[in-house]
C-alpha cells in the first residue's frame, strides 16, 4: 500500500491576512514572515549611540543598548528603560529597523538609557520561554546595580532607582509579567518606578487559537499571565508606583488594554494609573508612521511619563 506523505498538508496557518507561519501535518514549521534586522549605529541626527551585547551566551540572547548624547556631564545617572518588542510572541526583534528607529527617537526625546531585550520566539520556543528569556536579560541588567557589571554604559549611566519596564503588544504582556515577577523574585537594588504598556496584548474570554498552539501549558483566559483581569487580587501587589496604558481607537486589542486598566484600578493597587487613547489609529501605529503628528505627540507623552511629568489633566 502506497503511503501518502503529509509534508505538504497544512495543519495550521496563523494570521492568514499577514501570515506569520504555517505548520504542516508532519510537524514542520514554515516561517513566512521574515524579520529584518539592522546593525547598531551612531545616529548622526540625534547623537544617540547603540550597540549589541550578549546577555546570556548559554541561551544565545543579546540586548541592544541605546545611549543618548550626553550634553550635561554633571548629570551622571539617567533613567533606565527596559523595552520588550511585540510580534505575537512569534516574530519581531530588538534589532529590527522599526524598533531601532523608535528606541533611538525615544532615547533622544526622553534622555534615558534604554535596553531592548531579545527573547526566543514561538512556535519553535513555546511560551513561557519568552517570559523566562526576558527575565534572564533583566537579571543581567540588574547585575550592574553596584556599578561593577560587565557593560560600561549601564555601570556609568543607568539610574537603578528610576527603572521603567515597557513594551508594545505581546511585549507589553511580557513587560507586565516581568514587573509582577519582580514582586516575588526581587531585583536587589532595583526600583521599578513605572510600567508603560503600548497597545498591550492580553486575552479575554474569547478562544485564541494562536495562544493555544504556542502556549499549550497555559490555562488560557484564566491564566493571569495572559489575562491579568482574571486574577484582580494579584494586581494589588504590582511593584511600581506608576502605570500608563496606551491604546488606539481602531486597535482590535483596545478593549483588552482598557480591561487591564480597569482591573488594576479595581484591585486597590496603591499607585497612579492612567489610560491614554489615541483617536483614529490602529495597532502599534507609532512604529510604522513615526513622522505622523499623532506619533510625534505620543512620543512626547511617553517621554513626559518617563520624566515624571505626565498628566491627562
Amino acid at each position: 500500500m502506497k503511503m501518502v506523505s503529509n509534508s505538504t498538508e497544512i495543519a495550521h496557518e496563523f494570521f492568514p491576512s499577514n501570515l506569520m507561519f504555517r505548520v504542516y501535518k508532519d510537524g514542520r514549521v514554515e516561517r513566512v514572515y521574515k524579520t529584518q534586522t539592522i546593525p547598531p549605529s551612531n545616529d548622526p541626527e540625534t547623537g544617540v549611540q547603540s550597540k549589541d551585547v550578549v546577555s546570556s551566551p548559554e541561551l544565545g540572547l543579546s540586548v541592544r543598548l541605546f545611549l543618548p548624547k550626553i550634553t550635561n556631564p554633571a548629570l551622571k545617572k539617567i533613567p533606565l528603560l527596559i523595552y520588550t518588542h511585540g510580534g505575537a510572541f512569534c516574530i519581531g526583534s530588538p534589532f529590527s529597523p522599526h524598533y531601532h528607529e523608535y528606541l533611538t527617537s525615544l532615547v533622544n526625546k526622553a534622555n534615558v538609557i534604554a535596553v531592548s531585550v531579545q527573547y526566543r520566539t514561538a512556535p519553535e520556543h513555546p511560551l513561557p520561554i519568552a517570559y523566562d528569556d526576558a527575565w534572564t536579560s533583566i537579571k543581567w541588567i540588574a547585575s550592574h546595580v553596584n556599578g561593577d557589571g560587565p557593560e560600561p554604559w549601564l555601570n556609568e549611566h543607568a539610574d537603578f532607582e528610576k527603572v521603567f519596564l515597557c513594551g508594545d503588544s505581546a511585549g507589553s504582556n511580557i513587560a507586565h509579567n516581568m514587573t509582577m515577577r519582580a514582586k516575588t523574585d526581587a531585583l536587589v537594588g532595583v526600583k521599578i518606578d513605572g510600567l508603560l504598556l503600548m497597545n498591550p496584548f492580553f486575552m479575554n474570554d474569547k478562544r485564541d487559537e494562536l495562544i493555544e498552539y504556542i502556549f499549550p501549558t497555559s490555562n488560557g483566559s484564566n491564566d493571569p499571565r495572559l489575562n491579568p483581569a482574571s486574577a484582580v487580587n494579584e494586581l494589588v501587589g504590582l511593584p511600581c508606583s506608576r502605570v500608563l496604558v496606551c491604546v488606539s481607537e481602531k486597535d482590535f486589542l483596545k478593549n483588552r488594554g482598557v480591561a487591564y486598566y480597569e482591573a488594576v484600578k479595581k484591585s486597590g493597587w496603591n499607585g497612579v494609573i492612567d489610560l491614554l487613547e489615541i483617536p483614529g489609529e490602529d495597532h502599534v501605529f507609532f512604529l510604522f508612521k513615526t513622522s505622523s503628528q499623532k506619533a510625534v505627540d505620543l512620543l512626547s507623552q511617553v517621554s513626559s511619563f518617563l520624566n515624571q511629568a505626565f498628566s491627562l489633566t
